[in-house]
């Protein structure tokens, strides 16, 4: 049977502060292959059924579910981390989308993170989900410098987990080479967070192509290898000047994914 093609997704990140709503319009009017949903303080991205309903409405399948794990989500669906896991397999299952995404845990959620790499295994044999870890960083600033603020740690390549993620700014903060990365990961590198960095301590989500991370030779290589999975746009359009910019640069990225992996425009 011959490889997969990547499926090629946009964030609903990528539009804010519009929403969720909006995040689908503009993957079906642009051509994405499908959308990952970032569960976060637009209530529609917390709703199952509206979910679905824009799916089916714009006929743009969801491929991924972003579980609310950033420090501006702690309290989206609750405050306990594996009861939001479990409401991220939940979606994922009822909208059709076959991974969910995770950071490690923070420092401070010592009983989340001592059993986290154990949990996560054991929620993906329950739910038959993929649990896709994603690359953190170092927080780094002007007085101190690469806080440990992630456990059991920021690089989920060093960790034994069945699935994984690598997002382009992670790894510019980082200072992580993500075609390495990727190497070390082998068939466990399930998703892509396809955006671009500077190596500044800011987590940019630039356009690809805008920064310093490769990303053309980052997607050469995953098609070089035959990644099947999910790569998906997560860039930062919050300082567009209008709706003209922002769909201009959705569009300049999803050109770019195509270009590099060498996939069709259906």
């Amino acid at each position: 049977m011959a490889p997969r093609s990547p499926l090629i997704g946009l964030s609903t990140a990528s539009v804010y502060p519009e929403s969720t709503a909006h995040a689908f319009g503009w993957a079906s009017s642009l051509g994405y292959d499908a959308v990952e949903v970032m569960v976060g303080i637009d209530a529609l991205s917390q709703q199952v059924d509206a979910v679905k309903k824009l799916s089916d409405h714009h006929q743009v399948p969801v491929c991924a579910v972003h579980a609310p794990c950033l420090l501006f989500t702690q309290r989206v669906w609750g405050t306990e981390p594996w009861g939001k896991l479990e409401k991220s397999a939940e979606m994922a299952e009822a909208v059709g989308a076959d991974v969910v995404v995770v950071h490690p845990p923070f420092r401070w959620q010592k009983d989340y993170a001592a059993g986290f790499v154990e949990g996560i295994a054991s929620l993906e044999a329950r739910t038959g989900i993929a649990f896709a870890v994603e690359n953190m960083y170092p927080w780094r600033a002007s007085s101190r410098r690469g806080m440990q603020m992630y456990l059991p740690g920021w690089d989920p390549s060093e960790e034994d987990y069945a699935h994984t993620t690598i997002d382009l700014s992670h790894a510019a903060i980082a200072r992580s080479d993500v075609v390495e990365m990727a190497g070390r990961m082998g068939e466990r590198l399930r998703h892509i967070h396809l955006t671009d960095g500077t190596g500044s301590a800011k987590d940019e989500h630039l356009v690809p192509g805008r920064g310093v991370m490769r990303a053309a030779e980052f997607l050469g290589h995953l098609a070089g290898t035959g990644f099947g999975g999910h790569v998906v746009l997560e860039i930062n359009t919050r300082r567009a000047a209008d709706r003209a910019e922002r769909e201009a640069d959705l569009a300049e990225s999803l050109a770019f994914a195509r270009a590099h992996l060498g996939v069709t425009t259906p």
